[in-house]
């Protein structure tokens, strides 16, 4: 076993009987023992929420984190324990070797530097004077002078991690103070523009890209960014001009291949999309969820199924919750030819409407395009806090959540969704005529849901409701002909015709 990752276990001999952080610290070094590291983490995770100001728990956390490459992170806790024991040396040990990992190489001197004069029969003295060797070389100095200081770099760090936890005012602030003192830190001016992207300053985020190119021409972070935001504009023209500039890009470093093919992946380039995860993938980038992600739509688009099935594969065992998201679902795989992008204008103008029905029939189909991951991570176009809760309902069986079948209103709901899947197989070009005829049955199921009815029948609900549609509309429309086409007997649609007529609009006194 890595003596690093179970230096701590002879030092410390941690008893408990309650549930406190030290207790879920015991339980982990337990586990990294016998060296089973997600265990420990789960349990080092538990144990750093219960004791967040403990320096030896943040230290074996980080510890581990560097285990699994996540060198950022593992900096972050390194940076709190040292400030809460600023003269433990294996904190200050750790310091200079994740921030050698990260490239901070001036830091990472320095710390090793540091944990040298405190520790002279250190158990790390070799690793610190290895360090120290290797940050001194004059090619590594020459590079550091033109590269952000470590300070810089830890900063906008903790800003990208506010943007993932949503706190888009805090970014901003962060970002601002960063750029003030590093006016040409390009990569805190591109995070700057996305935070205010997210916090709907279009135009702020779209001057700030553009101050970027002025005076780092060709920056293709800023390209890539300007692109997802002409992309949700839908701002064709620009988009257009942009596309046809990065696809003349050939990019060597890893970063900034993937930047490019995943901004491809997410505005529907997929040939252009694969070329490039492909290419990093081959050089062996891998342990990215959204590298994963963006590879396996991408190649399924592309029309490479077993690359596509293999990605995804691999994004699971990192990041089980995109499960329901897989691009060949059969749900998403009607909707990948000519009228997709009709169908996700149509999703948005559903979502935007000021019924509740309309906003149901948005979030049903949501559920069967494959712009659901775009629409959802868009800042503006789904609320989730603003939601009803039978929005709520109809968002979380789109993105593939499991129903309790024992719960009878979740049982109800799940036979509505049956009835309309129906529906929606017998008319799902959505031509005028079937938009009408889904809207109408999504008033009838906004009515039912709210006064209980359970849609026991979904086959005979999907007939009625068609059959009351089209009936109200032409001439000669028999019962028989819709009882024949849905299976069932011309006494039960007429069962649930007088059923459903209870939720129609008029009827209400």
């Amino acid at each position: 076993m890595n003596k690093k990752r179970s230096k701590k276990l002879d030092k410390e001999n941690i008893i408990s009987f309650l549930p406190t952080g030290e207790y879920y610290y015991k339980k982990a070094l337990d586990e990294l023992q016998k060296d089973e590291l997600q265990k420990a983490q789960k349990y080092l995770k538990r144990a750093t929420d219960l004791s967040p100001d403990e320096p030896m728990i943040l230290l074996q956390y980080a510890i581990l984190q560097m285990e699994f490459d996540n060198y950022d992170y593992a900096h972050e806790l390194l940076r709190s324990a040292y400030s809460l024991d600023p003269n433990e040396g294996d904190i200050i040990f750790f310091l200079a070797e994740v921030n050698a990992h990260l490239g901070n190489f001036i830091e990472a001197n320095r710390f090793a530097k540091i944990y040298l004069e405190k520790e002279v029969n250190g158990e790390y003295m070799e690793e610190a004077m290895e360090i120290i060797d290797f940050t001194e070389q004059e090619d590594i100095v020459d590079l550091q002078l033109d590269t952000p200081s470590s300070e810089a770099l830890f900063l906008q760090e903790k800003a990208r991690r506010f943007m993932e936890q949503g706190k888009f005012v805090e970014a901003v602030e962060l970002l601002e103070s960063i750029i003030a003192d590093h006016p040409d830190f390009w990569a805190a001016f591109n995070n700057l523009a996305l935070a205010y992207f997210y916090l709907g300053e279009e135009e702020q985020a779209k001057a700030l890209l553009h101050q970027v190119l002025r005076e780092n021409h060709g920056n293709i972070h800023a390209l890539c960014n300007l692109a997802v935001i002409h992309y949700y504009e839908k701002n064709n023209e620009d988009l257009e001009e942009i596309t046809a500039l990065l696809s003349k890009i050939n990019p060597y470093f890893i970063e900034h291949r993937y930047k490019l093919g995943a901004t491809f992946a997410l505005i529907g380039k997929y040939e252009q999309a694969f070329k490039w995860l492909r290419s990093i993938q081959r050089k062996g980038f891998e342990a990215d969820p959204g590298f994963y992600f963006w590879l396996s739509h991408s190649a399924y688009f592309a029309g490479h199924e077993e690359v596509a099935r293999n990605a995804w594969k691999a994004l699971l065992k990192l990041d089980p919750e995109k499960a329901g998201f897989e691009p060949w679902l059969p749900q998403m795989k009607e909707l990948v030819e000519p009228n997709n992008e009709e169908q996700k204008n149509l999703i948005l103008e559903k979502l935007e409407n000021k019924n509740i029905s309309e906003r149901i029939f948005g979030f049903y189909l949501l559920g069967k395009s494959r712009h659901r991951q775009e629409i959802i991570a868009h800042p503006k176009w789904i609320v989730v806090e603003e939601l009803t809760t039978m929005e709520k309902l109809f968002l979380a069986n789109s993105l593939g959540h499991k129903f309790d079948e024992k719960s009878p209103a979740e049982k109800a709901f799940l036979r509505a969704i049956a009835a309309t899947d129906l529906l929606y197989d017998n008319n799902k070009s959505l031509e005028q005529s079937e938009t009408l005829l889904l809207q109408m049955w999504f008033v009838l199921v906004e009515r039912a849901l709210e006064k209980g009815y359970g849609f026991k029948n979904p086959r005979a609900l999907a007939a009625a409701t068609e059959y009351m549609f089209v009936s109200s509309r032409m001439k000669n429309v028999t019962k028989k002909q819709y009882a024949e086409q849905y299976g069932i007997t011309t006494a039960t649609l007429t069962k649930y015709v007088n059923e459903l007529i209870q939720f129609l609009p008029f009827s209400d006194s």
